[in-house]
């Protein structure tokens, strides 16, 4: 579903992605592990087209996403193309990114109804159901100042749901979070995991979290995987030191 070949990524002089070579399969979910300014988030933000990369090919769903054919000619993509591809992926980031003067219900509705061309009454019924999921049916008319972040956080969820996508990108998503309010945001995530076959692509820290979600883990250091494996594996038993030393330290923050 997803397919990195020989990515690099900079930002000046800062080489942030290697020639990064990774794949995940339809339906798998994978959790990326690693310290901070490993690179993590920028492989999301370049399935999203936030970033460009410097060279290399990214493929979404067999569809090369970062270049097209041009009068033969295989080109850098353009903002169509782009666009077209990008349909396929949702993305949760840290921040909720709600629309403050929208109510909740149309925060739901209103990419689905602009960009997918559903009606108004298929993507309130759509709505409504993923917000019966994320156990927030009873606040499709409050605006987000009226929620909690958890309850901010688990909306953005369902708006991402909203798209019908393939591929659902989640960047530390319980991170802004109260400590009280990470649980509920991540049972959502795991029901996500059970019931759809959507693929999953996450960055987090919450370690937890990811023994119970993953199908593998990999581990980042230096815009480059240094490990990866089933999570039984990777957790208990890691085969590079820099993994070791990074979970130890992470444990022992918490």
């Amino acid at each position: 579903m997803i397919r990195f070949d020989k990515v690099v990524k900079r930002f000046g002089d800062n080489v942030v992605l290697r020639e990064l070579d990774f794949q995940v399969r339809p339906g798998e979910h994978v959790c990326l592990i690693g310290p901070s300014g490993s690179g993590k988030t920028t492989i999301l933000r370049l399935l999203m087209t936030l970033e460009r990369v410097d060279s290399g090919t990214i493929d979404v769903g067999g569809e090369c996403l970062t270049h097209m054919q041009h009068r033969g000619k295989r080109v850098p993509a353009d903002e169509k193309h782009l666009r077209t591809v990008r349909k396929r992926i949702g993305m949760v980031f840290q921040q909720f990114n709600l629309f403050p003067n929208m109510k909740v219900l149309q925060n739901l509705t209103e990419a689905p109804v602009r960009v997918l061309g559903l009606s108004r009454d298929q993507a309130e019924q759509r709505a409504l159901e993923l917000l019966e999921m994320v156990g927030l049916r009873d606040r499709a008319d409050a605006h987000p100042s009226q929620l909690s972040g958890g309850q901010q956080q688990r909306v953005a969820i369902a708006r991402a749901l909203a798209m019908h996508p393939d591929v659902l990108l989640l960047d530390e998503v319980t991170s802004a979070l109260d400590p009280e309010l990470v649980a509920d945001v991540l049972n959502v995530l795991k029901d996500i995991a059970k019931t759809t076959d959507i693929t999953m692509l996450i960055v987090t820290h919450e370690m937890g979290f990811a023994q119970d979600v993953a199908d593998r883990v990999l581990m980042f250091d230096q815009g480059r995987v240094v490990e990866q494996a089933a999570p039984g594996k990777l957790f208990t038993d890691p085969d590079q030191q820099r993994t070791r030393d990074f979970l130890r330290a992470v444990l022992e923050r918490r």
